[in-house]
């Protein structure tokens, strides 16, 4: 089984110096790309002088995430391709739990592992924890993330099993159903392009696992962090996209419910003062109404199934009913 660990960079090289040599070190039969976005900086001839035997793949623009994995995996043969954020953490025989489960599962599509939070290796990182899940309008959450309450690792999750979306920080997924599915939509740039793709996999009846067994660390934010308003719109805009486009039922209704549940969030960043927060959501909410004749048409080429989710609401459930822990 032949292995693919494919890192994209944007202006990363102090990333780079930091965080590739674990993934050198730790890593065994497994081929290492970088996938340059177009930098501007000198990433480009810090790899070149310092790790010549690693591959990398010259994107002529900066798509973001989605279109940049989209471009550079068109060049790589594998029968996995392992997506690595540039400020994650590897550790010792991290492939081998996920490479089994690869290998004894042929219907496991998409894996992640374990990924806590390098800032505070004793808890979970906010991005992707111990696998996601989503509601019924389409708010996602983990295990060992709720919202902003992040859960204490206590090995409660060192546990292999079946998830709904699996974190884009440290992505496995069989090429044959990357191609599939036709990779990442690219209108997505960046955020929720991993859940989106993860229901659509879910949809043409695929799995996706969580391996407890492999655990990596990530930094998360380094390139948009959570304070930044960018992020906030991304987050909104891409997340009505991913329900148009993936869920089962009347999906006038789920949106109509949704933009209700967005506008109480908005109001929360009203009372909190966050007004740039704010305004970022109605953005969000703009463009959504602009690409949604298109979307509709996505969604008439897509399948979508039932039971795609645990929980009615997780608003509810979290801000309601105060439950903070999966």
């Amino acid at each position: 089984m032949k292995i693919a660990i494919v890192i994209l960079n944007w202006n990363g090289k102090k990333l780079l110096e930091q965080f590739l040599p674990s993934v050198i070190t730790h890593t065994e039969a497994a081929d290492i790309y970088v996938a340059d976005n177009a930098s501007t900086d000198d990433s480009i001839a810090f790899l070149t002088s310092k790790y010549p035997h690693i591959e990398i793949i010259k994107n002529k623009t900066n798509g973001g995430y989605a279109k940049g994995y989209n471009d550079a995996l068109q060049d790589i043969e594998a029968d996995i391709f392992c997506l690595v954020n540039s400020d994650i953490e590897v550790t010792k025989n991290w492939l081998h739990p996920i490479i089994s489960e690869f290998k004894t599962n042929s219907n496991t599509a998409i894996v992640q592992p374990k990924i806590l939070d390098f800032k505070q290796k004793s808890h979970f990182e906010y991005a992707g924890a111990a696998g996601g899940f989503i509601d019924k309008y389409g708010y996602p959450y983990c295990r060992g993330r709720i919202f902003d309450t992040i859960e204490e690792d206590l090995k409660q999750y060192n546990d292999t099993s079946e998830i709904f979306w699996a974190s884009g920080a440290c992505f496995f997924i069989r090429k044959s159903v990357f191609e599939t599915l036709n990779g990442f939509d690219e209108s997505f740039f960046a955020h929720m392009e991993e859940i989106d793709l993860c229901w659509r996999a879910y949809n043409l009846n695929y799995t996706v696992k969580y391996v407890g067994t492999s655990t990596v660390y990530h930094v998360g934010g380094a390139t948009l962090n959570n304070t930044n308003p960018k992020k906030t719109f991304l987050n909104f805009r891409n997340s009505l996209i991913t329900l148009v486009k993936n869920a089962h039922g009347n999906i006038f209704l789920l949106v109509f419910t949704r933009l209700l549940l967005d506008g109480l969030a908005g109001i929360k960043f009203l009372s909190e003062l966050k007004f740039a927060h704010f305004i970022a959501i109605i953005k969000a909410h703009f463009s959504f109404y602009s690409k949604l004749p298109s979307v509709l048409k996505q969604r008439k080429a897509l399948t979508q199934k039932g039971n795609y989710y645990k929980t009615t609401s997780i608003v509810w459930q979290y801000f309601v009913k105060q439950r903070k822990t999966f």
